[in-house]
């Protein structure tokens, strides 16, 4: 089992900011780290909230599991200090997404506070991002 957990606005995809985020939806999505799951041998289960309360209550049962995690924390990258000290706490590898390059965008969103507890970072390929961390994860050991 492979968690991908998704942060603040995601669940709008396909409608939010399709200039930045394109134009796939949050079906899209899910489907697609489904399909890219099942592809690698790993049940997939994506979920999307707009609530860093629920978001970190997720993180604590992938700890307590020791379930691998695809994150894109959205928003809370930039200063959930409760979502990064969540991910202090894994016990399997976790992979911080993002659809867009933050770098490449307002300087408000060049600093990732999770970015330092993450196994690894992808970010700036679409959907894909999602894809290429799926695939990180199925390459890693339990304990990266």
């Amino acid at each position: 089992m492979i968690l991908v957990l998704n942060g603040p606005n995601l669940g709008r995809l396909g409608t939010r900011e399709p200039d930045v985020y394109g134009a796939e939806t949050y079906a899209d999505l899910v489907t697609l780290c489904r399909d890219t799951g099942a592809e690698l041998g790993h049940d997939v289960e994506v979920r999307q909230t707009d609530s860093e309360a629920e978001l970190i209550g997720w993180i604590h049962e992938a700890c307590d599991g020791r379930i691998p995690v695809v994150l894109n924390p959205a928003a809370f990258t930039h200063y959930s200090y409760a979502v990064r000290d969540a991910i202090a706490m894994r016990t399997a590898p976790l992979i911080e997404v993002h659809i867009s390059n933050p770098a490449a965008r307002e300087e408000f969103r060049h600093t990732s506070v999770v970015a330092g507890v993450a196994s690894g970072t992808i970010a700036g390929f679409g959907l894909q991002s999602y894809v290429l961390a799926l695939h990180a994860i199925a390459e890693m050991k339990p304990t990266s």
